[in-house]
């Protein structure tokens, strides 16, 4: 019971990292308050499984992208579970596309949902814990694409380098009122986000070709980690960065 009697808050947790992470909350003793997009029905499935754990849990929806969407995001969760001990970053999208022919559009909408929806939420988050006067904790979701290029993820890397970058400010900025800022960088994660460029064979065992630990990894598998990071167990980590990735990066040759 990591984060027993514990307030959590996640962002894009009707599916993928963020869904897996809502849960195990739960399972270790917190109250969760989710946001998503337009995705009502799997909010709603993901508050039905907290609930059934014993804890209790609300669903807001809000684009990331959207400053006013934090504030709203922040103030519900206050309303109905009392506070904010914890929170995640997790909203993020990735629309695979070529550098030379980027739509504008492609380019902002990533950079606003993923970069600008991360530093809206985070400062939100962090001033109602500032308000609570207790500290908290921050975990934001970078990626190993924050540390490596990818061909058909220019507009995307540089958000998730920004995340990583954007707790590491935050760790100094927060640092005097006991908020610890961390990020965790996943490797390849079998969710929606990367379901299309996986479902090629060739590419999906290549991709598991090039992890030492043999697989894909899992949303569970990112949900420990950000658990831990959140919980007292990590209580002098912040500004840190986890690579959790079944050793890709590390397999250079």
């Amino acid at each position: 019971m990591l984060l027993e009697n514990k307030v959590v808050l996640i962002t894009g947790a009707s599916r993928g990292i963020g869904r897996a992470t809502a849960i195990e909350a739960a399972r270790q003793g917190a109250d969760v308050a989710i946001n998503s997009y337009t995705d009502a029905p799997a909010a709603a499935e993901v508050v039905a499984r907290i609930e059934a754990l014993g804890r209790k849990a609300i669903a807001v929806d809000g684009d990331v992208a959207r400053s006013e969407s934090a504030a709203a995001f922040v103030s519900a969760a206050v309303a109905a579970l009392g506070r904010v001990d914890v929170f995640v970053s997790n909203a993020g999208i990735c629309p695979f596309h070529a550098f030379l022919d980027m739509p504008t559009e492609t380019l902002r909408r990533t950079m606003e949902v993923n970069l600008h929806g991360a530093y809206f939420m985070t400062q939100a988050a962090a001033n109602q814990m500032v308000k609570q006067g207790d500290g908290g904790a921050i975990v934001a979701i970078s990626s190993i694409s924050a540390l490596v290029g990818g061909e058909m993820q220019t507009h995307y890397t540089p958000t998730k380098a920004g995340v990583h970058s954007l707790m590491q400010s935050c760790a100094v900025a927060l640092g005097r009122y006991g908020i610890r800022c961390n990020s965790v960088l996943p490797g390849t994660i079998a969710t929606d986000i990367n379901r299309d460029d996986l479902a090629d064979p060739e590419k999906r065992e290549y991709m598991e070709g090039r992890i030492p630990l043999g697989r894909l990894g899992r949303p569970e598998d990112i949900a420990s980690v950000v658990v831990f990071l959140a919980s007292d167990m990590a209580g002098y980590m912040s500004g840190a960065a986890l690579l959790v990735d079944g050793g890709a990066f590390a397999n250079f040759q």
